[in-house]
């Protein structure tokens, strides 16, 4: 499949769990023949139960509901949770389940990370939010903020068909051997609005689309480019081209975590202060909460929402997926959004917060910066982490399983 612009979609921008979740689950309550959803993340607490509350209705009318969960990031759901949507008839698979080794994980590596749901082959869900509590705005301090689009229109029979071509009895395993196809990154001849791509990485012919396109974004800015990404540590390409954008006069704001959910976050961003600043970079530290988005927008039309992060799981090893968006009132929509978050809930990094100029920490950057961005390649290289799909089969009924026992007992008789 080869990404392609589509023209006519309606595309809304949905904010943290409080907008999304309650779009979501009435769609999926209007579904009527077909439902797919992967995510990274699913937790059995209130947010999860209500995701599984809408699938079971769902199948149990009749409608196909595939479900499609990373084996890392939601290894920890019950038997029984999951045993009831299977009975319903549910194909549940796990991507990369890997049983622990000595206690440990192994499976740490080449995730699933895409959140997408469709709906019939009428609306798509695409973003960063997963299914847990985190999400919602009550939670708490924690909670996170994040972003997600519904969409409608053409663009939906394309992310239908990479969902379809990517089930096990449609999907291509490709030899060692074959060689790879590099796809250039689908341009858009004739710009407009309502307009939407859909990209995705993986880890065969499109390694590399969504950094492609931030590249091509960014060597086209004119006047601004708004970046909120929540693992921020990108390779030397696009931190170039963020700086030469600023020295064409173009106000480059980049949003990063001020308040992460991991520490190694914070210090990964920054070593990267000094350059970015240095190169005329606005840099804002988000302080509000943790943040989990994974945006950004480019002058008066262009706009991306999706799952990748900027770092080097998500550039290299991740399964990701962005939708890429023409449109000036969604792009309205989403600088409103981001310059009230910027106004409101950040702090500008300045010289005094990057850390000293001195050789040594000169040299500890360059050494931690280079090994980070080849770490994930080098891991791409152990065979335990070759993915494989894991189907979840459905429990044998225990009135099946009665039959079955009467049937025994009977034929002993005989016997």
């Amino acid at each position: 499949m080869k990404p392609a612009w589509r023209e006519g979609n309606h595309i809304q921008l949905l904010e943290n769990g409080d907008e999304y979740y309650p779009a979501l689950f009435d769609a999926i309550d209007n579904a009527q023949s077909k439902v797919f959803l992967e995510t990274f993340i699913w937790f059995e607490d209130n947010v999860g139960r209500r995701l599984h509350a809408v699938l079971l209705r769902a199948a149990r009318r009749g409608v196909d509901v595939q479900v499609l969960l990373d084996g890392y990031g939601s290894h920890g759901l019950s038997d029984s949770f999951v045993s009831e949507l299977t009975s319903a008839g549910v194909a549940f698979r796990y991507y990369d389940p890997r049983r622990p080794l000595f206690g440990m994980r192994t499976n740490l590596f080449r995730r699933m990370h895409r959140k997408i749901v469709v709906i019939d082959n009428k609306v798509a869900f695409v973003g960063g939010i997963n299914y847990s509590a985190e999400h919602m705005s009550d939670y708490g301090p924690e909670a996170k903020q994040d972003y997600a689009v519904q969409v409608e229109g053409p663009v939906v029979d394309d992310i239908l068909k990479f969902e379809l071509e990517n089930l096990p009895d449609h999907a291509q395993t490709r030899r060692w051997w074959q060689q790879r196809r590099r796809y250039h990154a689908a341009e858009n001849r004739h710009p407009g609005e309502a307009q939407a791509l859909f990209v995705w990485r993986d880890n065969d012919d499109h390694s590399d689309d969504i950094e492609r396109h931030y590249l091509k974004m960014l060597s086209s800015a004119r006047r601004e480019v708004i970046i909120a990404n929540a693992y921020f540590f990108p390779g030397y390409r696009l931190l170039h081209a963020m700086r030469n954008a600023a020295r064409r006069g173009v106000q480059v704001k980049l949003i990063v975590q001020g308040e992460p959910d991991m520490l190694i976050v914070k210090v990964g961003a920054e070593l990267l202060y000094n350059y970015l600043l240095k190169g005329g970079v606005q840099v804002y530290e988000y302080r509000r909460r943790p943040l989990h988005g994974k945006v950004a927008l480019m002058d008066a039309h262009w706009a991306t929402v999706g799952s990748s992060n900027l770092d080097p799981l998500s550039l290299s090893l991740n399964l990701e997926a962005n939708l890429i968006i023409h449109d000036r009132a969604f792009n309205q929509t989403l600088r409103e959004n981001l310059h009230g978050i910027i106004a409101n809930d950040c702090q500008r990094v300045d010289e005094a917060m990057a850390p000293k100029r001195t050789w040594w920490n000169l040299a500890k950057n360059v050494v931690v910066f280079h090994f980070l961005r080849k770490f994930p390649a080098m891991v791409g290289w152990l065979p335990a982490h070759t993915p494989r799909l894991s189907l979840v089969t459905a429990p044998v009924q225990p009135e099946i399983e009665m039959q079955d026992r009467m049937t025994s007992e009977k034929s002993e008789v005989k016997t």
